[in-house]
């Protein structure tokens, strides 16, 4: 091994060989903490909100990701923990492959060499060759430096946990337009996820309203599951903190349902069916909305499998000091699970009906994509949604170049034949 002093002054004089930072007019700083995920490997290593910070096995890749308005050349350098052995890594960017030799003791940013990025998004793929100890390397950042003026999405901070969010992925939404000055009580829709766009942590949700949400997920390579969930009116992450006056109640529930309650995104109750359902096929949901009369407001969920052909009770429950009929209907797709955000995940809403209280139904024929904080920020811009064949659809994750704009509207054309439901059968 080499000694301390050799290691250093080998150092010192790559450093001097490569341009001086004042040749650049731009230099970003991209985080790994909320823009790298593990590609490749068989075995699971932490990336931490520090970046990565255990590097183990051999087969392991990671990448990070970065977005590029222009195709331009760059200079890459990483930004490494003090090494505590020798090793050897490969960096990849658009078919340009440099490895990198590190020695006891480096640490700072390291000049890795030439690259180019091209339009659109970029894939920095991390690979391990050799090393003499337990970790390959210890990486916090990636400096971007360039000639010319940059314009790059990527998670920029960790204000508001936003490594965590950014990692997740961007949420995008539709929002249903209902006519106005009506009392509504039930909504219907049908939901389709193509084949290979299920990967787990994925949530399908069909069947927004004001105060929760019913959809499908998928929960690990052996579980998924059919989630309904209301909101308490009592404002917190913690269900332990909401008082028995505001708490949601069970009234109902279907067989092998669990019931109980939820915190950490806003708290209340909850209810799901551990349920194989299947990419591919078309599922058919009905939820309803409805005041009691007494100061309380009754929430109810169906689902269908047309395998069954019959309407599934999924739960019913109570929500106190609430007097509402169905507001706010709207569907959204999101991934829970970090580690899953670089995969992409889409689904496909068709059929979108409300009924009022006097059994009319009410085709809903536009609606308008919103996302979430990471999208708004543009810090993650791999989502799309809006029109397609008839339908309406959400994609979001996998780094793809989305072309839809946030806040749009879309207009699908209309079915015109309402469901065919007898409500006095559901059970």
């Amino acid at each position: 091994m080499k000694s301390r002093f050799t290691s250093l002054f080998c150092l010192l004089i790559t450093q001097l060989t490569f341009s001086s930072p004042l040749d650049f007019q731009t230099i970003q700083v991209i985080p790994l903490g909320g823009n790298t995920f593990q590609s490749q490997g068989s075995q699971t290593e932490k990336i931490s909100k520090d970046g990565i910070m255990n590097w183990k096995y051999s087969d392991t890749e990671f990448s990070v990701f970065v977005k590029s308005e222009t195709e331009e050349p760059i200079f890459l350098e990483l930004d490494v923990l003090p090494q505590e052995n020798e090793s050897k890594i490969s960096i990849e960017l658009n078919g340009n492959s440099q490895d990198l030799s590190l020695s006891f003791g480096q640490y700072g940013f390291i000049p890795l060499g030439d690259f180019n990025l091209v339009k659109g998004y970029n894939e920095i793929k991390l690979k391990g060759l050799e090393k003499s100890g337990s970790d390959f390397v210890k990486i916090k950042n990636i400096q971007v430096k360039s000639s010319n003026e940059l314009a790059l999405n990527f998670v920029r901070d960790d204000i508001d946990n936003r490594f965590y969010w950014g990692r997740r992925g961007p949420s995008v939404h539709l929002s249903y337009s209902p006519p106005e000055n009506k009392n509504f009580k039930w909504f219907y829709n049908e939901v389709t996820v193509p084949e290979g766009s299920d990967p787990i942590g994925s949530y399908f949700m069909a069947n927004g309203f004001g105060e929760g949400y019913f959809g499908i997920q998928v929960n690990s390579g052996t579980e998924r599951r059919i989630l309904f969930s209301v909101w308490s009116p009592f404002k917190t992450d913690n269900p332990g903190d909401i008082p028995d006056s505001e708490k949601i109640k069970l009234l109902k529930k279907g067989n092998e349902v669990y019931t109980g309650e939820f915190g950490n995104e806003g708290s209340g109750g909850q209810s799901y069916l551990k349920y194989n359902w299947k990419a591919g096929e078309t599922y058919s949901f009905l939820n309803s909305v409805e005041p009691d009369g007494r100061g309380n407001t009754i929430y109810t969920a169906y689902f269908m499998d047309p395998e069954v052909g019959k309407w599934m009770l999924i739960a019913s429950f109570s929500r106190p000091k609430t007097d509402t009929w169905y507001k706010r209907p709207h569907s959204f797709l999101e991934n829970f699970v970090p580690e899953s955000g670089h995969l992409e995940r889409r689904a496909s809403y068709g059929n979108q009906w409300l009924c009022d209280a006097e059994g009319n139904w009410q085709e809903l024929t536009d609606v308008k994509f919103t996302g979430d904080d990471i999208a708004k920020r543009g810090y993650r811009m791999d989502f799309e949604g809006g029109e397609k064949a008839a339908q309406f659809f959400l994609r979001n994750g996998g780094f793809f170049n989305g072309e839809v704009e946030l806040n749009s509207m879309h207009l699908r054309k209309a079915k015109g034949i309402a469901p065919e439901i007898n409500f006095k059968e559901l059970p």
